[in-house]
Parts: C-alpha cells; sequence; structure tokens
C-alpha cells in the first residue's frame, strides 16, 4: 500500500457516545468521497492499468489471489499495530512524522497516476506534470496538517476516494472481493480484539492519528473505511464496464450498510466500519454484474 492504512471504526468522542444518535447527515461525508472517487474513476477508465506493485503476488491465480489477500490483512495489521504502540509510549513525534511521510507519498502517487490521466488530452502541457503534482502535494499538506480541522477533513475525504479508485483500477475483481472479505472479517477482530479498538479506546484516540482520520460533528471514522468503500465501487465501475448498474447497485449497498453500522454505533459506542457495507456493496455489485446483467 502507498500508505500505512487501517481499516478503522466510526467512533463518538467519548464525551458524546453516550448521546450519539444517527441522522441521514451522518452519511454525507461517505457519499461525498465515494462520489469524488468515481470522478477519478472516469479519468482512468480510458487508461491502462500502470505497473505501480501494487499486489505482491500475481492476480490471475487463486493462490496470488488468495496471497494478495493476506498480505493486505497483515499490512494493515502491522500498521495498526505498530501506531498502537507509539500512542502507549507517547511518541507523538514519531506518529506524526509517519503520518506526514504517508500521507505525502500517497498524495504525490495520486497526483502523478491523475494528472497523467488529465494531460493525456493535452499533451502539449505535459512539461507540467511533475510540477502540478508537487503543487498539489504542497496544498495537500497543508490542508491536512496546517489550516485545521476543515480542511482536513475534505482532504482526508478526497484522498480517500481517490485512493480506494486507484486500488480498484489496479486490482482484478476477485483479488478485490477477497481483500475486501479479508478485511471486513479482520475488522471485527481489531476492533474488539485487536490494535484498533484499543486506538479508539486509549486517551486521545484516533484525534492521535490526525490525516489518517476525519471527524464530522460527533464522530470519528478512520481514512481507511473510506478507501476501502471506494475501492469496492472502483471493482465494480471498472470490471463491469458495459454498465454503471453494479457499481450503482454496490453503492447502494455501501450506504445501507453504513446506516446500519451507524444504528450498531447508537447501541454499543463503538462498532467496526467495514463488515456491513462491504457485505451489502459486494453482494449487491456482484449479483447485479454477474447474474442481473446477463439476463438483460
Amino acid at each position: 500500500m502507498s500508505e500505512p492504512q487501517q481499516p478503522n471504526q466510526p467512533l463518538p468522542q467519548s464525551k458524546e457516545k453516550d448521546s450519539f444518535k444517527f441522522e441521514i447527515i451522518y452519511l454525507i461525508p461517505i457519499l461525498a468521497s465515494i462520489i469524488f472517487g468515481l470522478g477519478c474513476a472516469y479519468l482512468l477508465s480510458p487508461q491502462q492499468p500502470a505497473t505501480i506493485p501494487v499486489t505482491p503476488l500475481p492476480q490471475n491465480t487463486a493462490s496470488g489471489s488468495f496471497g494478495n489477500a493476506l498480505y493486505f490483512v497483515i499490512l494493515v495489521a502491522v500498521a495498526a499495530t505498530v501506531f498502537y504502540l507509539l500512542l502507549k509510549r507517547r511518541s507523538k513525534r514519531i506518529i506524526k512524522g509517519l503520518i506526514v511521510v504517508a500521507m505525502t507519498t500517497a498524495s504525490m502517487l495520486l497526483s502523478l497516476v491523475y494528472l497523467s490521466a488529465i494531460l493525456s488530452y493535452v499533451p502539449s502541457l505535459d512539461v507540467l506534470w511533475i510540477p502540478l503534482s508537487i503543487v498539489i502535494t504542497a496544498l495537500f499538506d497543508l490542508a491536512v496538517f496546517r489550516l485545521g480541522s476543515i480542511a482536513r477533513n475534505v482532504a482526508v475525504v478526497g484522498i480517500g476516494g481517490a485512493l480506494g479508485i486507484f486500488f480498484g483500477f489496479e486490482i482484478q475483481l476477485w483479488t478485490a472481493v477477497l481483500i475486501l472479505s479479508f478485511l471486513a472479517v479482520y475488522d471485527v477482530f481489531a476492533v474488539y480484539r485487536g490494535p484498533v479498538g484499543k486506538i479508539a479506546q486509549s486517551a486521545g484516540g484516533l484525534e492521535d492519528l490526525q490525516g489518517l482520520s476525519y471527524d464530522f460533528r460527533d464522530i470519528q471514522m478512520g481514512l481507511g473505511d473510506l478507501v476501502f468503500y471506494s475501492m469496492l465501487t472502483g471493482a465494480m465501475f471498472f470490471s463491469f464496464p458495459s454498465s454503471v448498474l453494479p457499481c450503482i447497485v454496490s453503492v447502494v449497498g455501501i450506504m445501507a450498510g453504513s446506516i446500519v453500522t451507524f444504528f450498531m454505533l447508537e447501541r454499543k459506542g463503538i462498532f467496526p466500519g467495514l463488515p456491513f457495507p462491504i457485505l451489502l456493496g459486494l453482494a449487491g455489485g456482484l449479483i447485479t454484474g454477474l447474474v442481473i446483467l446477463p439476463l438483460l
């Protein structure tokens, strides 16, 4: 992965946990990230997948897909554990340094990828490719680390959508399905028995990982959730190019799963953000793409 990411869960700040009540407005950042990601998908759709090594193993075999899914889970688990140990030791400077490096790297990579797609329509401006990527990365870092919560939230929502679509573009459908399924299962363990739940319940919680989460009203949600929601929609978008219906149905499934998640959050105070949206999004998208479309 381009950055250390973990599939975090929406979590009310401690002082608000008891009074949290779901409202439709809580879906806005999730929907905004997905819509922004789909805009990025249209930019990439005429392009060929790059040679960036997103997965370590070939994706055209069952063992390769399975191994790649395990790789993502291990990467996510190691990253979450490292951040938890650093938080436990109160190594905030190291944490901030790691986040700055990760977010800057991700922003530069995505700037290069999407600007390349845009400039393919105007080859005479190719000379601006790297300078513009540097400027966009600098502005992104400024938004995340200097301009306050509103700018940071907008930047996190945007990069979540863009990064997820990039994964959906580079990773083949069945590998993506396994990765998302494995991560949804791991998310349950990580929240209730693993490092993610311990981070969320620590003194600073996700607030100590600014840049890897966003806050909206009285909840906080990890960047990883947004990335994997958009990865799912991207997988449907690029795998069924003859129709946007599987992608649309997957978005509806993600939003329905998010509603279920928020209602569970009302009851439990902490709840994994991936299982229900990934389950409903994958089921809806795959059924539509593999079963319904051939019958139309």
